[in-house]
């Protein structure tokens, strides 16, 4: 859930994301590591897509080395933690 908004939600499943109730539909995602940080970034093959794709859903994911869990895309970031139980 949303760190400062319980109400939204991130679910990763392997390769699908589904973030504010709405599948994420990328073809491709790149995983990379720099300086303790893993970055997923997701993109799509088709170039008219391009700015509809990074408007409109979570175009990153980033685990820092301090273990924040963040998603993000041209307008916004936000952190992401585990539900209390």
């Amino acid at each position: 859930m949303g760190a400062d908004d319980p109400l939204s939600k991130l679910v990763v499943d392997e390769g699908e994301i589904t973030c504010f109730g709405a599948v994420v539909n990328y073809d491709y995602k790149v995983i990379t590591e720099m300086d303790g940080a893993l970055t997923v970034s997701l993109g799509v093959d088709d170039d008219s897509r391009l700015d509809e794709f990074q408007w409109e859903n979570i175009t990153g994911l980033v685990i820092t080395p301090e273990g924040r869990f963040l998603a993000y895309n041209v307008r916004f970031g936000l952190e992401f933690v585990r539900p209390i139980s």
